[in-house]
């Protein structure tokens, strides 16, 4: 079973950047997705970036060319660089990953962009 970890969220003001991290522990053989969400209050959960394990990647239209996702396989560690940061970027973010077919979700970083 995996058990996935989120950190780096935080209070950043608008036009600043911040690294979200996830890091995933447990029996696995392998992970095959690794994907970002967030939820903003009162809103649903919506989609943000992912990485497939061959390195293939998708970012929703509301962040492409600003966040960047990437992986270090050995450290089982998906991350997201956030740059240029919206005030509609505030969220709890949201670390998914899919490993031996299984859907698994980390508890959340909250991530408040405000002047």
């Amino acid at each position: 079973q995996v058990r996935l970890v989120e950190s780096g969220g935080g209070l950043v003001q608008p036009g600043g950047s911040l690294r979200l991290s996830c890091a995933a522990s447990g029996r696995f053989f392998s992970i095959n997705y690794m994907g970002w969400y967030r939820q903003a209050p009162g809103k649903q959960r919506e989609f943000v970036a992912y990485i497939l394990d061959y390195g293939s990647k998708k970012y929703a239209d509301s962040v492409k060319g600003r966040f960047n996702i990437s992986r270090d396989h050995a450290k089982n560690t998906v991350y997201l660089q956030m740059n240029s940061l919206e005030p509609e970027d505030t969220a709890v973010y949201y670390c998914n990953a899919v490993a031996d077919r299984a859907d698994t979700w980390g508890q959340g970083t909250q991530v408040t962009v405000s002047s």
